[in-house]
């Protein structure tokens, strides 16, 4: 029986990315620079009218796990797809990407897949239009035993929150997880995520999760709070370890009884989609492989980095490579 390093848990999204001007934005309704939730009949309309559409898969704890396998970490994702063109185009992306898919497309009268519509701007404004599709199903019985159970570290992600199924589904593997020996975490994803299921998030932390990785909007928002330390300081009293990025003004670790707070490269992004899913790839990488809090960290940051120099939510050069010239491989 297979053995993961790392399983994600995620919405299985393909990003279809097109460029639009101003007024081709203007034409079709769409908000420009934010991301917007549609529905199956607009995400259809919208994908008619894109032109020289590149796909890529995407998803914010499948970009994480994507990154980490790329650094070389045997790894796991379980998500739904349909078994439509999309959804046997995801799975196999994954698959190539070294990436173990494991749930395999879904037939019948299931909704089709999940696809954001990325529209890029002239001057890089990148524009998304997300249909949830068949990613809003998952349920416990998407979650194989087999791999929530024989795996290192299983990571969450928060977005799956919205549905109770998700949140059934998140429990059985962090349980699963943990019996096997495992460390069971999450991504926050978003803080008007948690200002909908706080109560619920905190009693999954609290019981359930030996990790929390965050951002300082999204730890605030745990607590409702403008005081981050305070925030802080509540969140590893109920878990272990507690990982905030912090922009440009660093990352700050909290567990094992020490703060560590370890600046980052100040860096122009030319497009920050992805830079917290890449930084979570270093940290959880590090963390399989036994490095030190602080030197998790600093890979995280290495990972985010290359990531906001270019468009796309993935790595697109070797960053074993820029890890072993920062010394940190």
């Amino acid at each position: 029986m297979k053995t993961y390093q790392l399983a994600g848990i995620g919405n299985a999204v393909v990003d279809v990315i097109s460029h639009g001007d101003d007024s081709f934005l203007e034409l079709m309704g769409i908000e420009k620079g934010i991301m917007q939730l549609i529905d199956q009949e607009r995400g259809e309309l919208l994908y008619a009218a894109m032109n020289e559409r590149i796909q890529t898969p995407g998803g914010s704890v499948a970009n994480t796990i994507a990154g980490a396998g790329a650094l070389g970490l045997d790894t796991a994702f379980i998500g739904r797809v349909h078994d439509d063109a999309l959804g046997r185009f995801y799975a196999d992306a994954m698959n190539e990407d070294g990436v173990d898919f494991v749930n395999p497309p879904v037939a019948g009268g299931e909704l089709p897949t999940s696809r954001s519509m990325i529209f890029v701007s002239p001057d890089g404004e990148r524009s998304m239009n997300t249909y949830l599709g068949i990613s809003t199903g998952l349920t416990s019985a998407d979650v194989p035993e087999d791999v929530a159970g024989k795996t290192q570290i299983m990571f969450l992600e928060g977005y799956l929150f919205d549905h109770d199924a998700g949140k059934t589904a998140f429990r059985k593997a962090a349980r699963a997880c943990k019996v096997g020996g495992g460390r069971p975490g999450i991504s926050i994803s978003d803080p008007f995520c948690v200002e909908r299921h706080r109560a619920d998030f905190l009693s999954l932390i609290e019981n359930e999760l030996d990790f929390v990785i965050g951002n300082e909007a999204e730890i605030k928002s745990l607590w409702e709070t403008d005081d981050l330390d305070d925030a802080l300081h509540k969140t590893v009293a109920i878990c272990p370890l507690v990982v905030c990025t912090r922009s440009g003004d660093g990352v700050t670790v909290m567990g094992e009884g020490t703060r560590i707070d370890v600046a980052v490269e100040k860096i122009v992004p030319v497009d920050a989609t992805g830079a917290g899913d890449q930084f979570a790839a270093g940290f959880l990488f590090g963390l399989a492989s036994g490095r030190d809090l602080e030197t998790c960290a600093k890979i995280g940051g290495v990972c985010a980095a290359e990531v906001i120099r270019h468009v796309g939510p993935r790595p697109e050069v070797s960053v074993m490579d820029l890890l072993r010239d920062a010394g940190l491989a």
